[in-house]
């Protein structure tokens, strides 16, 4: 049937036939305007995001609608960036320790509690941030603030729950490892920051898991755990002056109280291009990491580099398109068979970050997948055109227009941005930053922090024709006569 169908399209009866008459020049052109104004609109009909900060400094941060649900959550600006060696870990095996109970609902009362709203609880920890958020129905908003409030400065931290968790944790650790995707990120780290608190991993290692005490835990949570380095967010159908009456009735006790210099400054972390390989040839696959160093969350940069980066594209065996696909990369894995997956990745942080790209390869490709990575980022330098920019742009808006899907999404993109950057910044602004991107800003900046500069490399599995390191550095510029 499909053959029939595509012989008959061939002819204008065949056309006239599937698709009825065809459409004026004028008709396509008011449907056009109307899809971009749809966009326009959807963009400024965003709901302010309303923001008030109490007299402990902690901020709290809505965004309303008239949805039935809504998700609440507090933002911490806590992460194994600021552990030290010895702790490292602390804040993971903390938030663990979270969902175990506090000291007015001990043990499994917390959970119970959680459930009876029928609500979700979650939570997360990364290097420079933790959150925990419940997503619940809207006329449960103050108990989830409490419940939020409780979870934060009350938890319990019972003996008997330490030890289970750690037989948890210890167990995760070794799930962890035989994730080599995150094992070369977690290298990737150590190289990039050696001897500085970005390298250490979110879970910590072993050897702290198994030696973290009470007093340990207790200690990052009272350190941390502080009303001016929090954000309480929330998204759905709920009101801004009753969120923020919630936070005043909960978060403003003695253990939210802000003395000075109690709170220690943000570690210095320092870029070094080095690499770290870990070959195991009985591993069928080798997982490859190149990254040099990029701007932190706040540079303007960014926007131009996840431009950069939606040229460059991603590819998986598992997608449909092969080489037909726009990027030029994805194109060439496929005819050359040069990798299983590839991804480019911006990794940011306060002051630094990471710019690069991760493949996953036969152990015979990793050469020619390499030198065609990097030729790549050659061309962003010195060639990068206008109507792949424009293609990338079209992608960004689009992801950043998916971050409307939902209260929680909505709600991590508050939390995250009164911590990244001291505001929610509208996507109307997104936008336009977008749309300010041409082809000599994506030359320009990718100049900037990628041609003639030292890379960060980790590399795990069957790594043996992974060049030397000065080789790969010198496929980081062009020589042209």
């Amino acid at each position: 049937m499909a053959a029939r169908s595509v012989c008959r399209a061939g002819s204008a009866a065949g056309r006239a036939l599937l698709w009825g008459p065809r459409p004026s020049a004028a008709l396509l052109n008011l449907t056009r305007k109307r899809g971009a104004a749809s966009y326009a609109q959807t963009l400024q009909n965003i709901p302010e995001t309303q923001v008030t900060t109490l007299e402990n400094g902690l901020r709290v941060a809505s965004e309303e609608s008239s949805q039935p649900t809504c998700t609440v959550g507090v933002w911490i600006e806590a992460g194994s960036r600021y552990e030290d060696a010895k702790t490292n870990g602390a804040g993971f095996f903390m938030e663990h320790m979270a969902f175990k109970g506090t000291k007015k609902r001990p043990g499994s009362a917390f959970e119970k509690e959680v459930e009876s709203l029928g609500a979700h609880l979650n939570g997360y920890t990364s290097r420079e941030q933790t959150a925990f958020y419940i997503k619940a129905f809207s006329k449960d908003m103050p108990k989830v603030v409490e419940l939020l409030s409780d979870l934060v400065q009350n938890c319990a931290l019972e003996d008997s729950q330490i030890e289970k968790e750690r037989g948890v944790i210890l167990q995760e650790l070794k799930e962890t490892d035989s994730n080599l995707t995150d094992v070369t990120f977690d290298y990737l780290h150590a190289t990039a920051y050696q001897g500085t608190a970005l390298a250490h991993t979110v879970e910590g290692t072993t050897e702290n898991i198994k030696r973290l005490t009470r007093a340990d835990l207790a200690s990052y949570v009272d350190t941390h755990f502080k009303a001016p380095r929090m954000v309480l967010a929330a998204a759905g159908g709920i009101s801004h002056r009753e969120l923020v009456d919630a936070a005043k009735q909960h978060f403003t006790g003695a253990p939210f109280a802000y003395k000075g210099d109690s709170v220690p400054a943000l570690p210095r972390c320092r870029f070094t291009g080095s690499e770290i390989r870990a070959r195991d040839d009985a591993l069928p696959l080798a997982h490859i990491a190149l990254a040099v160093e990029g701007p932190g969350w706040a540079d303007p940069d960014n926007v131009v580099l996840n431009v950069a980066n939606a040229i460059i594209g991603r590819y998986d065996r598992t997608f449909g398109g092969g080489k037909n696909q726009s990027s030029r990369l994805a194109a060439l894995a496929v005819e050359h068979n040069l990798c299983h997956s590839f991804e480019p990745f911006n990794t940011s942080y306060s002051d630094t970050g990471l710019f690069g790209f991760h493949f996953v390869s036969d152990p015979l490709s990793i050469d020619d997948m390499m030198f065609c990575a990097q030729g790549e980022w050659m061309r962003l330098c010195t060639s990068a055109t206008e109507s792949e920019v424009t293609r990338a742009k079209n992608y960004l808006r689009n992801a950043m227009v998916a971050q409307l899907d939902g209260t929680t999404r909505v709600c991590e993109n508050i939390g995250s941005h009164l911590l990244h950057y001291g505001r929610r910044i509208p996507l109307e602004e997104w936008d336009a930053r977008i749309s300010a991107v041409d082809a000599r800003m994506v030359r320009d900046v990718c100049s900037k922090y990628i041609y003639d500069k030292c890379p960060a490399i980790a590399a795990v599995g069957p790594i043996e024709q992974l060049l030397d390191y000065n080789r790969i550095r010198s496929g980081m510029y062009w020589v042209r006569l």
